[in-house]
This record gives C-alpha cells, sequence and structure tokens, in this order.
C-alpha cells in the first residue's frame, strides 16, 4: 500500500511540475468530498429518522408490520383525537400511557387531572391519572373513549401498552419486524 501511494504521490508531482497550487487546490477538494461523505455516513440514521418518519409502517389489509428502530424499539404514530403521537409499542405496558407533553398536544391538560394512581417503568415509579381520549386511530381503525393513563411530567415518550395490542388478533416478532394482525 505504501509502494502505491509512493507511486501515485510520484506521478502527481510530475504530472503538476509547475502548478502546485492547482495540485494542491484539487487534493484539498478530494479531501473535503471524502470528510462530507463520512459525516454524511455518520449521521446516516437521524437523517433517515428526519427525512423518511413513516420508513417502518407498512399497512395492508390484513397486517401492520413495523420494523424494529436502531434503538431496539418499535415505533408507531397514531391519530390522537386527530392528532399525530408517536408511540413506543411496550408489551411490558399494562395500559396506554400518554406523556404529559403528548396529552397537552392532542387537547388534554395535565394539571387539571387528578393523580391518584402509580405505575412502574424501567426508570422508576410514576403517578397516573386515568382519562379518555375521544378517538384513538391505528392503521385505518378507529376505536373511541379509550382509557389512557397519563404521566404526571416524568416519562417523556408516550406507551402503547396491552391493553390495545389485546385488541389485535394477534401480534408476533418475526426477526425486526412487529407484526399486528385484526
Amino acid at each position: 500500500m505504501a509502494i502505491f501511494g509512493v507511486v501515485i504521490g510520484a506521478y502527481l508531482l510530475r504530472a503538476y511540475r509547475g502548478r502546485m497550487g492547482t495540485m494542491v487546490q484539487q487534493a484539498l477538494i478530494w479531501v473535503l468530498i471524502f470528510l462530507a461523505a463520512v459525516i454524511i455516513y455518520g449521521f446516516k440514521g437521524q437523517l433517515q429518522d428526519q427525512l423518511f418518519p413513516f420508513r417502518g409502517t407498512i399497512i395492508s389489509d390484513e397486517a401492520v408490520s413495523i420494523s424494529r428502530a436502531r434503538d431496539g424499539h418499535f415505533y408507531a404514530g397514531l391519530l390522537v383525537n386527530d392528532v399525530r403521537v408517536e408511540f413506543v409499542i411496550d408489551t411490558g405496558a399494562s395500559e396506554i400511557f400518554l406523556s404529559a407533553q403528548d396529552a397537552r398536544k392532542v387537547g388534554i391538560s395535565p394539571e387539571s387531572l387528578i393523580y391518584r394512581g402509580t405505575a412502574e417503568t424501567a426508570n422508576g415509579t410514576v403517578r397516573t391519572a386515568v382519562t379518555s381520549l375521544q378517538s384513538l386511530e391505528f392503521s385505518g381503525v378507529i376505536d373511541k373513549n379509550v382509557r389512557v393513563l397519563v404521566s404526571e411530567g416524568q416519562m417523556n415518550v408516550s406507551l402503547l401498552g396491552m391493553s390495545y395490542l389485546r385488541l389485535f388478533e394477534r401480534f408476533e416478532i418475526i426477526d425486526d419486524t412487529l407484526v399486528l394482525q385484526r
């Protein structure tokens, strides 16, 4: 490899004799192109998430297929009271949980709720309040008056738990794809 580099270097010095400024300029351009390619590749996942937010969900008449995200979770966008909310599909959660931020987004005032319950999460115990959603739409199916729990602010994501997943005839993980069938 070193010999190859020496041969190329010698060729370039001879070919650009008297025009070293041009050679340096062109070499810098190629170095910048290479660095840009490396940087873009390094941020490939984040760029894909921003440019193609729905790329992991395939909806057919028979089933919904959701690709596993880079962080190992499955995410689904649902319409909650006609507002899109991103949920983590969590088979370990018994209920549907809305974060306080998502509750505000869909027209629920977390400050006006009464937090009587608690729930154990991966990050510890959170206080919860029970409320219901006017509508919850996923893959073209609309459910009305859906019971949900709102966390008091400790959770930063909303969870789609078993109380909703039980509405599906079956759900299974095949390789890195979650398949939900109603």
